[in-house]
């Protein structure tokens, strides 16, 4: 067999073998056509990878369910947060308040009343109608209108109130309401069930000739069934009274001698309201 060279060169003439593709139909191709270098894999449909997808997985990978209940955790949080913070400023308030306004407590008070009170208001107080005196031992009589001290310890008279020496009343210059008291405590060394006393307080007005009875007590049945046994017993007397000037009070006991030599067990006063 005979060649020619022209149609068909010889193998020395390529500087690279030829390259040729076979397909399924087994006719040979040209080397002019490029092979394909991008390997083709087989996918599923369009459709299919998107439901796959939606089924598997939500936003950033996370279903819509999760993420529902995350976010209503956080919402949860954030309102937790600013009603503590809510509470907080009302307390802050609260307590600027307080120490803005002091209270004014009993042991701060009669401070100021003594740092602020005008001198005007001290005099009127000195200047009040007022007594009180206490008891005096009686050495040779025991009137039944009871003698006082009213100078000694805590006695005083103040005001338009003064104390009478000679009768033991307290004699009135202004009318007014005045509270009135009086207290005698009895000591009965030879105490029965009989022994009794009357505790009362009366005033001598102009214009009457008899004393006008203001307070009266009448005790009896402080003893105990055996005789001849020490008891002590008090009466107390006290009222507001309408009284006018020029009025005088006194204190009766009808069993003077049996009167207790305590000064501030037996005591007798009275002062303008």
């Amino acid at each position: 067999m005979s060649y020619d060279h022209q149609s068909h060169p010889g193998p020395q003439s390529y500087p690279f073998p030829q390259v040729f593709l076979v397909d399924g139909s087994g006719g040979p191709q040209h080397s002019g056509q490029q092979p394909s270098l991008v390997p083709c894999w087989s996918f599923p449909p369009a459709q299919e990878r998107a439901r796959s997808r939606g089924k598997s997985r939500g936003c950033m990978g996370v279903s819509p369910g999760l993420a529902l209940i995350v976010l209503m955790l956080f919402l949860l949080v954030f309102v937790a947060l600013g009603f503590e913070a809510y509470q907080i400023n009302n307390m802050q308030a609260e307590l600027r308040e307080v120490k803005t306004v002091k209270p004014v407590t009993e042991f701060d008070t009669p401070q100021k009343q003594i740092a602020h009170e005008p001198e005007t208001n001290r005099e009127e107080k000195k200047d009040r109608p007022a007594a009180h005196v206490i008891g005096r031992i009686e050495r040779s009589k025991f009137p039944q209108t009871l003698r006082w001290e009213p100078r000694v310890g805590r006695a005083f008279t103040s005001g338009s109130v003064a104390y009478r020496f000679e009768d033991g009343g307290l004699q009135l210059n202004e009318s007014g309401l005045y509270h009135v008291y009086s207290r005698v405590e009895l000591i009965f060394n030879d105490c029965s069930p009989s022994s009794s006393f009357v505790h009362s307080v009366f005033v001598r007005r102009a214009g009457h000739s008899s004393p006008l009875n203001l307070m009266e007590a009448h005790r009896a049945g402080f003893c105990s069934q055996q005789q001849g046994h020490a008891w002590t017993t008090e009466s107390y007397l006290a009222s507001a009274l309408q009284l006018q000037g020029s009025d005088r009070v006194f204190v009766n006991v009808s069993q003077p001698k049996y009167l207790s030599h305590s000064h501030y067990a037996n005591f007798f006063g009275l002062y303008k309201i």
